[in-house]
């Protein structure tokens, strides 16, 4: 008799536990920190900057980052400008042929609150046969643009593993 007590008052402090636990956690306001978009006119922007890329088209680039935009990319040890961020990308076809840039998925837009930040994410496939080996690389990124006021992007910065792009 004295078990069945003692395990009717644990059911009875567990469920009051959940109870609470339950109201917690319902009780928590919902907050917004943004949007998230599909399709955007800053995700068509990102888009054309890839196709200038593949057409070494440095016009259309300079059209679409600011003058002060800068440029980053994973295993980089400080931002560049974009001029020179610019010749980089140039000097991939010194390299490689057959280049290409393919989206994985699809970019989003993503408008934060927080200071009127303005992203384009997106998911690229960069592949291109090395001149020198004949090697294909791959490379699987990530690609984060901050767009400014003027609809143009401000910074750039690339996630990847782009330690196999040899430029020898």
């Amino acid at each position: 008799m004295k078990l069945s007590k003692k395990i009717i008052t644990q059911k009875i402090i567990l469920t009051s536990c959940l109870f609470l636990f339950g109201i917690a956690a319902f009780s928590q306001k919902e907050e917004k920190n943004g949007t998230i978009y599909i399709k955007h006119p800053y995700i068509d922007i990102v888009n054309k900057g890839a196709k200038a890329y593949l057409e070494k088209d440095d016009a259309t680039n300079r059209k679409i980052f600011a003058d002060t935009a800068t440029f980053w990319v994973s295993g980089m040890t400080k931002r560049v400008k974009i001029e020179e961020a610019i010749k980089m990308w140039d000097s991939d076809f010194d390299y490689y042929t057959e280049v290409k840039q393919t989206t994985v998925g699809y970019p989003d837009y993503l408008h934060y609150k927080d200071k009127d930040q303005k992203y384009v994410q997106s998911w690229w496939k960069w592949s291109g046969k090395s001149k020198k080996t004949g090697e294909i690389i791959t490379i699987n990124f990530v690609q984060f643009d901050l767009f400014n006021k003027d609809g143009k992007i401000a910074d750039e910065s690339l996630y990847g593993d782009f330690s196999k792009m040899v430029k020898e």
